[in-house]
């Protein structure tokens, strides 16, 4: 059967320069390469990326929408900074989206997620047995990642998404805070496994205290 449309789609085309723009520096924000406070120059930053002042500045746009670059008047752009407030206000909606995510879980296949969560955690301890923070830091995201994605909703996936880069930026900060890598690492095992042992409630206290771990070890920074 051929579908008619009255208004026929758009070629697909590649992502735009100011997309890439947004991506590279987004990229950098999230790692520390560019710091908290750290003042964008238009300049140096065209010459970095090899373009032009046009596409650079739409693409520093979409940062600033995001809530990732702070604009000052007679001034110019600025990194954020992850302030007391500004964190508090970011782990509470990681939380609720989190908390929802475990919900659904457990109404789906909570011990294949369980199971897939332990996969990560296992990777994390590898990472943890080398000292390697970077792998830890990478391995924290991923579990937190798969958890909302075993939800199966898009919604959340998607709010979860925007949360992203403030996520990777609290995490390291949070590297130098833990006594020791296995702690880190059993407070993510302790969660996995309360999915496979069909332990809901479980499962959202342990992940509303480990949000609250989190601010905690931030704050005292």
């Amino acid at each position: 059967m051929t579908l008619s449309m009255r208004t026929p789609l758009e070629p697909v085309l590649r992502p735009s320069t100011a997309s890439m723009v947004a991506d590279r520096v987004r990229e950098a924000i999230a790692t520390g390469d560019l710091a908290p406070g750290t003042q964008l120059g238009e300049a140096e930053l065209a010459r970095q990326l090899g373009v032009s002042r046009g596409p650079l500045r739409e693409g520093l746009q979409r940062l600033t929408q995001e809530g990732l670059l702070l604009s000052i008047r007679n001034r110019g752009l600025f990194v954020i900074e992850m302030t007391p407030e500004r964190v508090r206000d970011m782990y509470l909606a990681r939380q609720a989206v989190e908390r929802a995510a475990a919900e659904q879980v457990h109404q789906r296949r909570p011990v294949d997620a369980g199971e897939a969560l332990l996969t990560v955690i296992e990777q994390m301890a590898l990472a943890g047995a080398a000292d390697d923070e970077a792998g830890l830091a990478a391995s924290d995201l991923q579990f937190h990642e798969l958890l909302v994605e075993q939800s199966e909703s898009p919604r959340l996936a998607q709010m979860h998404a925007t949360l992203l880069t403030e996520t990777r930026m609290c995490l390291n900060a949070l590297k130098a805070t833990y006594a020791s890598h296995d702690e880190r690492v059993d407070e993510h095992r302790a969660i996995a496994r309360s999915f496979i042992d069909g332990e809901p409630r479980l499962t959202d206290s342990l992940l509303v205290a480990h949000m609250r771990d989190a601010l905690a070890r931030l704050h005292a920074e």
